[in-house]
């Protein structure tokens, strides 16, 4: 895909599937993604998402170890392009949500899961957006344990170990049994 773009772009990847992703600079990002929608009718907004880059052993031309992608979409050719940028732990990145509405509670969920912030679309202070308000910690950052140990809550409350909680499923059971009642169909 060749676009003509007015904002600095830092590369472009052309993946297997024929989709093209910018690589942009944070203090570029709105630019971009305003330039994206008014004149090259990337109008619909269809996800952002996170990554936690810190343990990737291979080259990036991105060098912030959170990754964060725009996924847009133009209606009228249906073609994807993805936008992704990359921040070091404490930079916050610009919100999206002034330039595509539907961005607010994806950087939000980005925000409460990696910590990642996002200028005028912090959360209040105290709260959480999908955790916990007393919930320590980031659960997506790669150094965040997996499991197998209690959750320690601010209050000093523990909550479960993950496999305290574990229920077998149907595939588990072959008595067509799941942890809470019989499966449909056997």
């Amino acid at each position: 895909m060749s676009l003509t773009l007015k904002s600095t772009i830092l590369g472009e990847t052309t993946f297997a599937s024929g989709e093209t992703a910018l690589l942009v600079n944070p203090e570029d990002l709105i630019q971009t993604l305003t330039e994206l929608r008014d004149h090259h009718g990337f109008d619909l907004f269809s996800e952002c998402l996170g990554a936690d880059m810190s343990t990737w052993p291979h080259a990036r031309t991105l060098t912030g170890r959170f990754e964060v992608t725009y996924n847009l979409v133009n209606t009228a050719t249906r073609q994807r392009l993805f936008v992704k940028t990359s921040v070091n732990d404490g930079t916050p990145l610009p919100t999206a949500k002034h330039v595509y509405l539907g961005a607010e509670f994806p950087e939000k969920e980005i925000g409460d899961l990696y910590g990642i912030v996002f200028t005028d679309n912090e959360l209040i202070p105290g709260t959480r957006f999908m955790l916990p308000d007393d919930w320590i910690g980031f659960p997506l950052r790669k150094e965040y344990p997996l499991g197998g140990e209690d959750v320690l809550f601010d209050k000093g409350t523990r909550g479960p170990a993950v496999e305290d909680k574990q229920v077998p499923h149907a595939g588990e059971s072959f008595e067509g049994n799941t942890g809470s009642g019989k499966v449909s169909g056997r």
